[in-house]
């Protein structure tokens, strides 16, 4: 069973996800929180699998809740579901330890599955939000010559699909997860992570995680 709690401002939509939810017979919905503080408050005492958390709420917002419960419960998974599509709080939701980032007009039937699948431990990044994320690193890569002198960080020049790439392995997808998400073969996954690696001037996947990291914070 999984166990879910809902953290939304707007009433109809926290207790409307509540019934859809709590009709699957394994899902379970232990509570509903009107703000960060509250859901907060309900995984402390309630200890739940995982929290459908929206991003702009009154008092505590999402983000900073999402942190303090990854900081305190970091078992308890946290997916960010909202209207905003906006690079600040893909980045911010992302860095502070969200498992996915979901937007509130997914089909039904997909996001009970994206629950699911979070549930399970697996990133949740839908291709609109990939490609927001990617358009990120794509800034980052084209910054001048003359500004990146002033910093350590090196900006490599990616293609658009580059991005895309990197911004799935940022996230932690496996190679088959990227596959999927972007429609092509695995092999050919391979083969961007290695053109990565070697642009990045990396061996391996945690230091091109760490470094893309780094970009996207900077």
């Amino acid at each position: 069973m999984i166990r879910i709690v809902i953290a939304d401002d707007q009433m109809l939509i926290r207790e409307g996800l509540g019934t859809i939810i709590g009709l699957e017979e394994d899902m379970e919905v232990l509570g509903l929180a009107m703000n960060g503080s509250e859901a907060y408050e309900l995984t402390a005492s309630l200890a739940p699998d995982i929290v459908l958390m929206d991003v702009q709420m009154p008092g505590i917002d999402g983000i900073t809740a999402l942190k303090r419960i990854k900081s305190e419960y970091p078992a308890t998974r946290v997916l960010i579901l909202t209207t905003y599509l906006e690079e600040k709080y893909i980045v911010d939701g992302l860095a502070g330890g969200a498992i996915g980032y979901l937007l509130k007009d997914m089909d039904t039937n997909r996001m009970i599955e994206a629950i699911r699948d979070a549930a399970a431990g697996r990133f949740i990044l839908p291709s609109e939000v990939a490609a927001k994320l990617a358009s990120r690193i794509a800034e980052l890569s084209k910054e001048s010559v003359a500004a990146s002198q002033h910093s350590t960080l090196r900006r490599p020049e990616l293609t658009e699909r580059e991005q895309m790439v990197a911004a799935l392995i940022v996230k932690g997808c496996s190679n088959r997860e990227i596959a999927a998400q972007l429609h092509i073969a695995e092999g050919t996954v391979r083969n961007y992570i290695s053109t990565l690696y070697s642009k990045l001037e990396v061996s391996d996947r945690v230091q091109a995680i760490v470094l893309l990291q780094s970009l996207l914070r900077s």
